[in-house]
Protein backbone atom coordinates (compact mmCIF):
# COMPACT_ATOMS: atom_id res chain seq x y z
CA UNK A 1 0.00 0.00 0.00
CA UNK A 2 1.29 3.94 -0.55
CA UNK A 3 2.46 5.32 2.33
CA UNK A 4 0.48 8.20 1.51
CA UNK A 5 -2.63 5.88 1.22
CA UNK A 6 -1.41 4.44 4.61
CA UNK A 7 -1.54 7.68 6.58
CA UNK A 8 -5.02 8.35 5.58
CA UNK A 9 -6.76 5.23 6.37
CA UNK A 10 -4.75 5.27 9.90
CA UNK A 11 -5.95 9.15 10.30
CA UNK A 12 -9.49 7.70 9.48
CA UNK A 13 -9.60 5.29 12.00
CA UNK A 14 -8.06 8.02 14.79
CA UNK A 15 -10.67 10.26 13.90
CA UNK A 16 -13.57 7.51 14.23
CA UNK A 17 -12.01 5.89 17.19
CA UNK A 18 -12.29 10.24 18.78
CA UNK A 19 -15.44 10.10 17.91
CA UNK A 20 -16.65 6.99 18.67
CA UNK A 21 -14.60 7.78 22.94
CA UNK A 22 -16.57 11.50 22.64
CA UNK A 23 -20.00 10.08 22.33
CA UNK A 24 -19.17 7.73 25.37
CA UNK A 25 -18.35 10.57 27.39
CA UNK A 26 -21.16 13.08 26.18
CA UNK A 27 -24.16 12.86 29.15
CA UNK A 28 -27.04 11.01 27.96
CA UNK A 29 -30.41 12.03 28.06
CA UNK A 30 -32.10 10.65 31.11
CA UNK A 31 -34.40 7.74 30.72
CA UNK A 32 -38.02 8.87 30.51
CA UNK A 33 -39.56 7.79 34.24
CA UNK A 34 -42.74 5.20 33.47
CA UNK A 35 -46.31 6.96 34.58
CA UNK A 36 -47.35 5.62 38.29
CA UNK A 37 -50.52 5.84 39.83
CA UNK A 38 -51.82 6.27 42.84
CA UNK A 39 -54.82 5.40 44.40
CA UNK A 40 -57.12 8.56 45.35
CA UNK A 41 -58.90 6.74 48.08
CA UNK A 42 -59.67 8.58 51.87
CA UNK A 43 -60.07 7.75 54.64
CA UNK A 44 -63.75 8.57 56.36
CA UNK A 45 -63.83 8.90 59.51
CA UNK A 46 -66.93 9.22 61.81
CA UNK A 47 -68.23 9.65 65.04
CA UNK A 48 -71.10 7.75 67.06
CA UNK A 49 -72.47 8.06 70.17
CA UNK A 50 -74.68 5.48 72.39
CA UNK A 51 -76.92 6.11 74.98
CA UNK A 52 -79.71 4.57 76.95
CA UNK A 53 -82.99 5.66 77.54
CA UNK A 54 -81.86 7.77 80.87
CA UNK A 55 -78.93 9.48 78.60
CA UNK A 56 -75.92 7.05 80.07
CA UNK A 57 -73.24 6.36 77.73
CA UNK A 58 -72.65 2.86 76.33
CA UNK A 59 -68.75 1.67 76.47
CA UNK A 60 -68.86 -1.63 75.73
CA UNK A 61 -69.68 -2.23 72.14
CA UNK A 62 -67.92 -3.64 70.17
CA UNK A 63 -66.65 -3.41 66.45
CA UNK A 64 -69.21 -6.51 65.72
CA UNK A 65 -71.72 -4.41 67.00
CA UNK A 66 -71.68 -1.88 64.83
CA UNK A 67 -72.93 -1.81 60.71
CA UNK A 68 -72.26 1.41 58.93
CA UNK A 69 -73.99 2.30 55.12
CA UNK A 70 -72.70 4.79 52.82
CA UNK A 71 -75.52 5.62 50.11
CA UNK A 72 -77.24 1.92 51.20
CA UNK A 73 -74.10 -0.15 50.99
CA UNK A 74 -72.97 -1.65 53.71
CA UNK A 75 -68.55 -0.61 54.64
CA UNK A 76 -66.34 -2.37 56.05
CA UNK A 77 -64.65 -0.48 59.12
CA UNK A 78 -61.28 -0.97 59.07
CA UNK A 79 -61.06 0.98 62.65
CA UNK A 80 -63.25 1.14 65.98
CA UNK A 81 -62.04 3.76 68.79
CA UNK A 82 -63.50 3.97 72.01
CA UNK A 83 -63.10 7.61 73.99
CA UNK A 84 -64.74 7.44 77.17
CA UNK A 85 -63.79 10.32 79.57
CA UNK A 86 -61.96 12.69 77.05
CA UNK A 87 -59.54 9.90 76.75
CA UNK A 88 -58.80 7.23 73.86
CA UNK A 89 -59.03 3.47 74.89
CA UNK A 90 -59.10 1.05 71.68
CA UNK A 91 -62.20 -0.26 71.60
CA UNK A 92 -62.41 -4.18 71.84
CA UNK A 93 -62.45 -6.16 68.52
CA UNK A 94 -61.23 -3.15 66.93
CA UNK A 95 -58.03 -2.89 64.67
CA UNK A 96 -55.57 -0.06 63.33
CA UNK A 97 -56.81 1.40 60.15
CA UNK A 98 -54.46 -1.19 57.53
CA UNK A 99 -52.09 1.17 55.41
CA UNK A 100 -53.92 1.25 51.43
CA UNK A 101 -51.98 1.67 48.25
CA UNK A 102 -51.31 5.12 47.15
CA UNK A 103 -51.28 6.21 51.04
CA UNK A 104 -48.63 7.47 53.40
CA UNK A 105 -49.43 8.03 56.69
CA UNK A 106 -47.13 8.54 59.73
CA UNK A 107 -46.75 5.66 62.44
CA UNK A 108 -49.73 5.76 64.73
CA UNK A 109 -49.03 6.34 68.18
CA UNK A 110 -50.18 4.10 71.47
CA UNK A 111 -53.43 5.30 72.25
CA UNK A 112 -53.66 4.35 75.48
CA UNK A 113 -53.93 7.07 78.21
CA UNK A 114 -53.95 8.88 75.07
CA UNK A 115 -55.71 12.94 74.74
CA UNK A 116 -59.23 12.26 72.80
CA UNK A 117 -60.56 15.85 72.83
CA UNK A 118 -59.20 18.70 70.72
CA UNK A 119 -61.13 21.66 71.07
CA UNK A 120 -60.67 25.04 68.77
CA UNK A 121 -62.33 28.33 69.96
CA UNK A 122 -63.02 30.94 67.50
CA UNK A 123 -63.63 34.27 68.78
CA UNK A 124 -65.50 36.28 66.06
CA UNK A 125 -65.08 39.43 67.88
CA UNK A 126 -65.37 41.36 64.36
CA UNK A 127 -69.14 40.26 65.44
CA UNK A 128 -68.85 41.07 68.64
CA UNK A 129 -70.40 44.11 70.81
CA UNK A 130 -67.67 46.50 72.55
CA UNK A 131 -69.96 46.93 75.35
CA UNK A 132 -69.85 43.32 75.57
CA UNK A 133 -66.58 42.59 76.54
CA UNK A 134 -66.98 42.26 80.49
CA UNK A 135 -69.18 39.41 79.49
CA UNK A 136 -67.20 37.76 76.59
CA UNK A 137 -64.37 37.49 79.08
CA UNK A 138 -66.22 36.51 81.83
CA UNK A 139 -67.79 33.70 79.16
CA UNK A 140 -64.35 32.62 78.00
CA UNK A 141 -63.09 32.17 81.82
CA UNK A 142 -66.55 29.67 82.39
CA UNK A 143 -65.23 27.87 78.90
CA UNK A 144 -62.02 27.23 80.85
CA UNK A 145 -62.79 26.20 83.84
CA UNK A 146 -65.93 24.12 82.40
CA UNK A 147 -64.95 23.03 79.26
CA UNK A 148 -61.05 22.38 78.98
CA UNK A 149 -59.71 19.80 81.15
CA UNK A 150 -56.21 18.63 81.89
CA UNK A 151 -54.85 17.12 78.63
CA UNK A 152 -57.25 18.44 76.18
CA UNK A 153 -55.60 19.52 73.27
CA UNK A 154 -57.12 23.14 72.01
CA UNK A 155 -56.67 26.50 70.00
CA UNK A 156 -57.72 29.58 69.75
CA UNK A 157 -58.14 32.35 67.34
CA UNK A 158 -59.85 35.61 66.83
CA UNK A 159 -60.76 37.18 63.35
CA UNK A 160 -60.30 40.59 64.28
CA UNK A 161 -58.61 43.20 66.52
CA UNK A 162 -58.18 41.20 69.33
CA UNK A 163 -55.25 39.35 67.61
CA UNK A 164 -55.46 36.11 69.10
CA UNK A 165 -53.56 33.05 67.88
CA UNK A 166 -52.77 30.40 69.77
CA UNK A 167 -51.90 27.37 68.31
CA UNK A 168 -52.54 23.50 69.85
CA UNK A 169 -51.10 23.53 73.03
CA UNK A 170 -52.32 22.01 76.74
CA UNK A 171 -51.04 24.57 78.66
CA UNK A 172 -54.56 25.50 80.35
CA UNK A 173 -53.19 29.04 81.37
CA UNK A 174 -53.30 30.43 77.30
CA UNK A 175 -57.25 30.51 78.29
CA UNK A 176 -56.69 33.15 80.70
CA UNK A 177 -54.18 34.53 78.83
CA UNK A 178 -56.45 35.01 75.96
CA UNK A 179 -59.34 35.98 77.81
CA UNK A 180 -57.47 38.85 78.93
CA UNK A 181 -57.00 40.24 75.42
CA UNK A 182 -60.89 39.38 73.92
CA UNK A 183 -61.95 42.89 72.81
CA UNK A 184 -65.58 42.92 71.01
CA UNK A 185 -65.01 45.25 68.09
CA UNK A 186 -68.56 44.70 66.01
CA UNK A 187 -70.40 47.38 64.16
CA UNK A 188 -73.33 49.07 66.17
CA UNK A 189 -77.07 49.33 64.19
CA UNK A 190 -75.94 53.37 63.96
CA UNK A 191 -72.49 52.54 62.07
CA UNK A 192 -74.01 50.28 59.52
CA UNK A 193 -76.68 53.13 58.67
CA UNK A 194 -73.98 55.67 58.26
CA UNK A 195 -72.08 54.00 55.75
CA UNK A 196 -74.95 53.22 54.23
CA UNK A 197 -75.53 56.70 52.25
CA UNK A 198 -76.71 54.99 48.86
CA UNK A 199 -78.94 52.56 50.50
CA UNK A 200 -76.62 49.38 49.64
CA UNK A 201 -74.95 47.33 52.02
CA UNK A 202 -71.91 49.04 53.50
CA UNK A 203 -68.92 47.38 51.91
CA UNK A 204 -67.32 46.98 55.35
CA UNK A 205 -69.82 44.79 56.53
CA UNK A 206 -69.54 42.65 53.29
CA UNK A 207 -65.65 42.37 54.31
CA UNK A 208 -66.00 41.40 58.28
CA UNK A 209 -68.44 38.45 57.41
CA UNK A 210 -65.71 37.38 54.29
CA UNK A 211 -63.37 37.44 56.48
CA UNK A 212 -64.96 35.52 59.52
CA UNK A 213 -66.35 32.89 57.57
CA UNK A 214 -62.77 32.45 55.31
CA UNK A 215 -61.21 32.27 58.95
CA UNK A 216 -63.08 29.30 60.16
CA UNK A 217 -62.91 27.57 56.77
CA UNK A 218 -59.27 27.77 56.91
CA UNK A 219 -59.27 26.36 60.11
CA UNK A 220 -61.51 23.51 59.38
CA UNK A 221 -59.18 22.88 56.54
CA UNK A 222 -56.50 22.39 58.77
CA UNK A 223 -58.32 20.33 60.82
CA UNK A 224 -59.24 17.85 58.37
CA UNK A 225 -55.54 16.98 58.26
CA UNK A 226 -56.34 15.15 61.57
CA UNK A 227 -58.00 11.93 61.86
CA UNK A 228 -59.39 9.41 64.34
CA UNK A 229 -60.43 12.49 66.41
CA UNK A 230 -63.54 14.09 67.22
CA UNK A 231 -62.89 17.62 66.51
CA UNK A 232 -64.96 20.58 68.27
CA UNK A 233 -64.87 23.74 67.17
CA UNK A 234 -66.61 26.68 69.46
CA UNK A 235 -67.48 29.78 67.54
CA UNK A 236 -68.07 32.77 69.81
CA UNK A 237 -70.05 35.23 67.54
CA UNK A 238 -73.27 37.75 67.66
CA UNK A 239 -74.06 35.70 63.53
CA UNK A 240 -74.28 37.45 60.34
CA UNK A 241 -76.69 39.19 58.14
CA UNK A 242 -75.45 40.27 54.57
CA UNK A 243 -78.59 42.53 54.59
CA UNK A 244 -79.14 44.31 57.33
CA UNK A 245 -81.96 46.26 58.15
CA UNK A 246 -82.80 46.48 54.51
CA UNK A 247 -85.92 48.17 54.67
CA UNK A 248 -84.09 51.58 56.51
CA UNK A 249 -82.07 51.28 53.96
CA UNK A 250 -84.64 50.98 51.34
CA UNK A 251 -85.80 54.50 52.56
CA UNK A 252 -83.38 56.27 51.52
CA UNK A 253 -81.55 54.86 49.01
CA UNK A 254 -82.00 54.58 44.70
CA UNK A 255 -83.40 51.70 43.49
CA UNK A 256 -80.38 51.65 40.31
CA UNK A 257 -78.12 51.65 43.50
CA UNK A 258 -79.71 48.84 45.50
CA UNK A 259 -80.56 46.30 42.96
CA UNK A 260 -78.16 43.50 44.20
CA UNK A 261 -79.38 43.59 47.40
CA UNK A 262 -82.18 40.84 47.29
CA UNK A 263 -79.63 38.57 46.32
CA UNK A 264 -77.53 38.83 49.84
CA UNK A 265 -79.27 36.87 51.48
CA UNK A 266 -78.89 33.66 49.29
CA UNK A 267 -75.24 34.30 49.44
CA UNK A 268 -75.24 33.80 53.11
CA UNK A 269 -76.87 30.90 52.19
CA UNK A 270 -74.69 30.00 50.27
CA UNK A 271 -71.21 30.59 52.24
CA UNK A 272 -72.80 29.13 55.56
CA UNK A 273 -73.71 26.02 53.68
CA UNK A 274 -70.19 25.31 51.96
CA UNK A 275 -68.64 25.99 55.64
CA UNK A 276 -70.43 23.58 57.16
CA UNK A 277 -69.73 21.11 55.06
CA UNK A 278 -66.14 21.58 55.22
CA UNK A 279 -67.06 20.70 59.07
CA UNK A 280 -68.34 17.78 57.99
CA UNK A 281 -65.48 16.46 55.88
CA UNK A 282 -63.21 17.82 58.96
CA UNK A 283 -65.33 15.66 61.10
CA UNK A 284 -65.35 18.46 63.48
CA UNK A 285 -68.69 19.72 65.14
CA UNK A 286 -69.04 23.40 65.67
CA UNK A 287 -70.94 24.98 68.99
CA UNK A 288 -71.96 28.60 68.14
CA UNK A 289 -72.40 30.82 71.56
CA UNK A 290 -73.91 34.25 71.09
CA UNK A 291 -72.86 36.73 74.34
CA UNK A 292 -75.56 38.57 74.31
CA UNK A 293 -77.55 35.85 76.38
CA UNK A 294 -81.42 36.70 76.38
CA UNK A 295 -81.88 40.00 74.20
CA UNK A 296 -84.59 42.38 75.37
CA UNK A 297 -84.20 44.40 72.57
CA UNK A 298 -82.36 47.08 70.89
CA UNK A 299 -80.22 49.92 73.20
CA UNK A 300 -81.90 53.14 73.35
CA UNK A 301 -79.39 55.04 71.80
CA UNK A 302 -80.07 53.40 68.40
CA UNK A 303 -82.37 54.40 66.11
CA UNK A 304 -83.38 51.57 64.62
CA UNK A 305 -87.07 50.13 64.73
CA UNK A 306 -88.52 47.57 67.13
CA UNK A 307 -89.34 45.56 63.88
CA UNK A 308 -85.94 46.37 61.86
CA UNK A 309 -84.15 45.25 65.04
CA UNK A 310 -86.16 41.95 65.69
CA UNK A 311 -85.77 41.01 62.28
CA UNK A 312 -81.69 42.03 62.31
CA UNK A 313 -81.84 39.67 65.58
CA UNK A 314 -83.59 36.61 64.50
CA UNK A 315 -81.69 36.38 60.76
CA UNK A 316 -77.99 37.21 63.16
CA UNK A 317 -79.26 33.82 65.38
CA UNK A 318 -80.26 31.99 62.73
CA UNK A 319 -77.17 31.68 61.04
CA UNK A 320 -75.38 30.66 64.04
CA UNK A 321 -78.46 28.49 64.44
CA UNK A 322 -77.51 26.75 60.80
CA UNK A 323 -73.94 26.43 61.75
CA UNK A 324 -74.52 24.50 64.47
CA UNK A 325 -77.30 22.34 63.43
CA UNK A 326 -75.52 21.04 59.96
CA UNK A 327 -72.65 20.10 62.13
CA UNK A 328 -74.31 17.95 64.31
CA UNK A 329 -73.42 20.50 67.32
CA UNK A 330 -75.80 23.09 69.19
CA UNK A 331 -76.37 26.79 69.31
CA UNK A 332 -76.68 28.57 72.25
CA UNK A 333 -78.46 31.89 71.61
CA UNK A 334 -81.08 33.76 73.40
CA UNK A 335 -79.95 31.94 76.75
CA UNK A 336 -78.27 32.96 79.59
CA UNK A 337 -77.75 29.60 80.79
CA UNK A 338 -74.52 28.99 79.41
CA UNK A 339 -73.47 26.25 82.09
CA UNK A 340 -75.87 24.10 81.23
CA UNK A 341 -74.96 23.99 77.31
CA UNK A 342 -71.07 23.65 78.30
CA UNK A 343 -71.95 20.85 80.25
CA UNK A 344 -73.36 18.73 77.50
CA UNK A 345 -70.71 19.84 75.20
CA UNK A 346 -68.59 18.63 77.37
CA UNK A 347 -70.09 14.72 77.67
CA UNK A 348 -71.21 14.91 73.45
CA UNK A 349 -67.22 15.45 73.49
CA UNK A 350 -65.66 13.02 76.48
CA UNK A 351 -67.48 10.02 75.37
CA UNK A 352 -68.13 8.73 71.72
CA UNK A 353 -66.96 5.79 69.20
CA UNK A 354 -65.11 7.25 66.22
CA UNK A 355 -65.47 4.36 63.07
CA UNK A 356 -63.21 4.48 60.20
CA UNK A 357 -63.75 2.82 56.60
CA UNK A 358 -63.18 3.52 52.96
CA UNK A 359 -65.13 4.48 50.60
CA UNK A 360 -66.43 2.02 48.12
CA UNK A 361 -68.33 3.91 46.14
CA UNK A 362 -64.96 5.04 42.90
CA UNK A 363 -67.57 7.73 41.64
CA UNK A 364 -65.98 11.39 42.90
CA UNK A 365 -68.82 13.10 40.76
CA UNK A 366 -71.61 12.08 43.78
CA UNK A 367 -70.23 14.03 46.20
CA UNK A 368 -73.00 14.33 48.49
CA UNK A 369 -72.81 10.51 50.58
CA UNK A 370 -75.50 9.95 52.66
CA UNK A 371 -74.47 7.74 56.29
CA UNK A 372 -76.52 5.40 58.06
CA UNK A 373 -75.03 3.39 61.37
CA UNK A 374 -76.85 0.31 63.36
CA UNK A 375 -76.34 -1.82 65.95
CA UNK A 376 -76.53 -5.24 65.55
CA UNK A 377 -77.38 -8.46 67.04
CA UNK A 378 -78.93 -8.18 70.45
CA UNK A 379 -77.54 -4.62 70.68
CA UNK A 380 -80.05 -3.79 68.41
CA UNK A 381 -82.82 -4.88 70.55
CA UNK A 382 -82.00 -2.72 73.43
CA UNK A 383 -83.59 0.36 71.60
CA UNK A 384 -80.80 2.85 72.54
CA UNK A 385 -80.20 5.79 71.06
CA UNK A 386 -77.08 6.77 68.01
CA UNK A 387 -76.08 10.14 67.89
CA UNK A 388 -73.74 10.02 64.73
CA UNK A 389 -73.19 12.39 61.33
CA UNK A 390 -75.53 11.56 58.49
CA UNK A 391 -73.95 12.72 55.77
CA UNK A 392 -70.41 14.26 54.42
CA UNK A 393 -69.67 16.19 51.04
CA UNK A 394 -66.45 15.14 48.70
CA UNK A 395 -64.59 18.08 48.45
CA UNK A 396 -64.57 20.07 45.25
CA UNK A 397 -61.52 18.56 42.89
CA UNK A 398 -59.08 22.11 42.82
CA UNK A 399 -59.15 24.23 39.71
CA UNK A 400 -56.13 24.17 37.24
Amino acid sequence: MPRSLHRLVLCGVVLAGQAALAQQQAPQPPPQPQPTFQSAVTLVTSDLIVRDRRGQFQANLTKDDVELYEDGVKQQLTSFTLVHGGRVYQAPGAAAAPVREGIVLPPSRPVNDAAGRIIIFVIDDLHLNARDTPRLRLLFRQMAKELVHDGDLFGIVSTGTSSIAIDLTYDRTRMEEAANKINGGGLRPSEILEQSSTGQVPQEVMHRVNVAIETIYQMLNNLQQTQHRRKAVVLISNGYDLDPFASTRAAKSDPLFNIGSQFNDAELTGRLAELTRQANRANATVYTFDPRGLVAGQDIDEPIDISEWNTYLRKTQDSLRVIADLTGGIAVVNTNDFSKALKQIDAETSDYYMLGYYSTNPDPLQRRRAIEIKLTGKRAAENLDLQYRQEYTLKPAARR
